[in-house]
């Protein structure tokens, strides 16, 4: 083969992948257009602002934050105020226009309203003669009203655009806030709830457990004291005060001071069956959210049942979450009355009145705020057919740790 045909084939060859080149190049120039770019950029710099007013309006999401919203507002300073005109975050030059700024969010904060300071009402430095107005902006939440104010430094002077602009950054940063403040308002319920099942335990199981020890005294000393250490511990991790969250394992353990105390008033007619894989005794969940299961099943479930029955704790891995379940042989129950809610109270021996089935719409609840609606309880039960109620946790979930 001549040289002049190798040269015609290679060029041959190479003119699909130019073509290819060309198409690329082209579209890569549509993807990314000025206006795009500008977008991009915008977005993720709303994002970095994002992440420390997550956490709530203090001195230190303030100045994390204040550099990525004097970006967005455009401004040449930009400061963040407390709800009562305090100081928070001070972001670029011309930090001796800080009082008259201070001024304007006082004013903002009273009014709930946005404040300009135009070039007439200014006091300038040497150094701040460039600067033609300060403006004020309120964040205001629906459920505290003012929570801060964005303060900003322009050597503009302020049109139209420029404060659309600046409503809508500070409208995004008040958003951010009020997330921070469902949050905290979110994690203070799941304490009122936790205290809330606490509370449940005590009246129906407290009572029984310590008769029962009682009964051992004489009888059997040893059985007596044996009891009593359970009892500690399960009131002791019943009661702790660290954390929403805990493991499977530690649940399961006080599962079982729970049950060594009920089989001992029970007798034999309290069976109990315990299948666990491994694999899920680190999962997370939350505090106290399978102890409600067991105790329903013995207290509505067997003990409700002439001859006693099983109860059954199961827990396999499904591959990214954990299936945890708990089922009685006992009575059962009419499906609808769950769904109504219309449980009737009924009347322990000790003379305490309770709800049958308590704190399973606690559970739930607290299942689904901390995993998404998908991983709510699952009541499976009929009269005279036992129950079995179940719950689907994830085996990881970002920000969930005991």
């Amino acid at each position: 083969m001549t040289s002049s045909v190798v040269a015609i084939v290679v060029v041959a060859a190479l003119i699909p992948v130019a073509l290819l080149m060309a198409v690329w190049l082209r579209t890569r120039r549509e993807l990314t257009t000025p206006t795009e770019r500008a977008v991009h950029a915008a977005l993720h710099t709303a994002s970095l602002a994002a992440r420390p007013l997550r956490r709530g309006l203090d001195e230190t999401s303030a100045q994390e934050a204040a550099p990525h919203l004097r970006s967005l507002t455009g401004a040449q300073a930009l400061a963040v105020f407390d709800a009562v005109g305090n100081l928070l975050a001070w972001n670029g030059p011309h930090e001796a226009m800080t009082e008259q700024l201070r001024d304007a969010a006082t004013r903002a904060v009273d009014g709930q309203r946005r404040v300009l300071v135009a070039r007439g009402g200014l006091v300038h430095a040497a150094e701040d003669h460039a600067v033609r107005a300060l403006i004020a902006q309120p964040l205001m939440t629906e459920a505290t009203g003012v929570v801060g104010v964005l303060g900003m430094v322009t050597t503009e002077d302020p049109g139209p655009g420029m404060l659309g602009a600046i409503t809508e950054v500070a409208g995004y940063a008040r958003s951010q806030i009020e997330l921070a403040e469902l949050d905290d308002s979110r994690a203070r319920l799941d304490r009122a709830e936790v205290r809330a099942l606490r509370a449940q335990i005590s009246p129906h199981f407290i009572y029984n457990a310590l008769n029962t020890v009682a009964s051992f005294v004489r009888t059997d000393p040893a059985r007596a004291r044996e009891l009593i250490l359970e009892f500690a511990e399960f009131t002791r991790y019943s009661f702790r005060s660290a954390g929403e969250y805990t493991v499977l394992a530690d649940e399961l353990r006080n599962i079982d001071r729970y049950l060594t105390l009920e089989r001992a008033r029970f007798g034999e007619t309290l069976g109990v069956k315990l299948q666990v894989a491994p694999e899920v005794l680190n999962v997370v969940l939350p505090f106290l959210a399978l102890q409600p299961l067991v105790e329903n099943a013995v207290r509505h479930g067997v003990s409700s049942k002439p001859d006693g029955g099983t109860v059954s704790i199961v827990a396999d891995d499904e591959g990214a979450d954990c299936v945890i379940s708990v089922e009685d042989d006992g009575v059962g129950m009419d499906p609808e009355l769950l769904r109504s809610g219309s449980l009737e109270s009924i009347v322990e021996p000790s003379g305490v009145k309770e709800v049958a089935h308590v704190g399973l719409a606690n559970v739930d609840d607290r299942l689904r705020a901390a995993f998404g609606n998908d991983y709510g309880l699952v009541v499976e039960t009929a009269p005279g057919a036992g129950t079995k109620v179940s719950m689907r946790i994830p085996k990881f979930k970002r920000g969930i740790t005991p």
